[in-house]
C-alpha cells in the first residue's frame, strides 16, 4: 500500500471532487458549513455529519466561516479500501453497493471529539516520511471506520426521507446535555414536543432499540466512568447522576450490569 496516495484536506473555504475518478471522498462536515451539492443537488442542515462518495460523484462544499476549518475532506485510493483489513466494515458495503444511493453518519455525541483526533493525526502522517508511516495511516483509517460503524450512530442515506433521523439525533443531544436531571422518555419527548409514543416509534425506526434503552445506556456509562475514575462516594454519584436515592441507584446498576457499584468500581 503506498500511502502517499492518500490525500487530505481541510474544509477552509470552497473544496470540490478531485476529477480524475479514482479516489473515493470521505467528507467530515463541522459546523460553518453552509452546504454540500452532491451530483447538482444542494442538501444543508448537515453539521456532524460524514459522507461517504464514490470516485465518480461530482460534489463541491461550501464553507461559511473561510477562516476557520469546518471538518477534513479525506481521498481514498480505490486500492487502500480494497485491503482486507476493512473488509468487515460498513465501508466495504459502501465501496460495492452504495453507487446508487449517498451513505450519510451522522456522529453521536462525544465520537465526534475521537473522530477529530484520528483525522487530526492522519493529517499530520501524510505530510511526513517517518518510518512505519503507511501502516500508521491503515491502523489510523481502521480505527476511523470503526468509529463510523459504532451502533449508536445513526446511518441513513440522503435520498431518504431524514425527518426520523433528524429527530434521533435531537433525542440523542439532549440525552447527553441533559441526562443528570431527566431520566424519562416523557420529558425528552416534551423537549421535543412529540408524544412518547412517536418518540419510541423514530428510535425504533433509525437505531432498532427502544428510547428508554438509550437513556439507560447513557446512565450505565456515566456510572462506570464516576465509579471507576473518580473519588466520589456511591451516595454522591447517585445524586450527580440524578437517582433519587442511593438505593434506587444500587438496583439500577445492578439491574443492568449484574454487580453491585461496589463491585464495578473494584472490577
Amino acid at each position: 500500500m503506498k500511502n502517499a496516495d492518500v490525500k487530505i484536506s481541510r474544509i477552509s473555504q470552497k473544496i470540490s471532487s478531485i476529477s480524475d475518478g479514482e479516489y473515493y471522498s470521505v467528507c467530515w462536515i463541522k459546523d460553518g458549513v453552509s452546504s454540500i451539492e452532491i451530483n447538482q443537488t444542494k442538501f444543508i442542515d448537515i453539521s456532524n455529519s460524514i459522507f461517504f462518495l464514490q470516485p465518480n460523484y461530482n460534489w463541491t462544499i461550501t464553507n461559511e466561516c473561510v477562516e476557520n476549518s469546518s471538518g477534513y475532506v479525506l481521498y481514498l485510493p480505490k486500492s487502500i479500501l480494497e485491503n482486507p483489513t476493512f473488509k468487515n466494515l460498513h465501508i466495504t458495503e459502501v465501496r460495492l453497493f452504495g453507487d446508487s444511493e449517498i451513505p450519510k453518519i451522522t456522529l453521536a455525541p462525544g465520537i465526534e471529539k475521537r473522530v477529530q483526533s484520528i483525522v487530526e493525526m492522519i493529517d499530520e502522517l501524510v505530510s511526513t516520511n517517518l518510518k512505519n508511516r503507511d501502516d500508521a495511516i491503515l491502523a489510523l483509517l481502521h480505527t476511523f471506520f470503526v468509529y463510523c460503524d459504532g451502533k449508536c450512530n445513526i446511518k441513513t442515506t440522503i435520498t431518504d426521507n431524514n425527518s426520523k433521523s433528524s429527530l434521533v439525533y435531537k433525542f440523542k443531544r439532549l440525552i447527553d446535555e441533559r441526562i443528570c436531571r431527566h431520566h424519562r422518555i416523557s420529558d425528552y419527548a416534551d423537549m421535543l414536543h412529540i408524544s412518547d409514543k412517536y418518540l419510541n416509534e423514530c428510535v425504533k425506526d433509525v437505531l432498532g432499540v427502544n428510547a428508554k434503552s438509550l437513556i439507560d445506556e447513557q446512565l450505565i456509562m456515566r456510572s462506570r466512568h464516576q465509579l471507576k475514575f473518580s473519588d466520589l462516594v456511591i451516595k454522591e454519584i447517585a445524586f450527580n447522576l440524578g437517582f433519587s436515592s442511593p438505593d434506587y441507584f444500587s438496583s439500577f446498576v445492578k439491574k443492568h450490569t449484574g454487580l453491585t457499584p461496589t463491585q464495578l468500581r473494584k472490577e
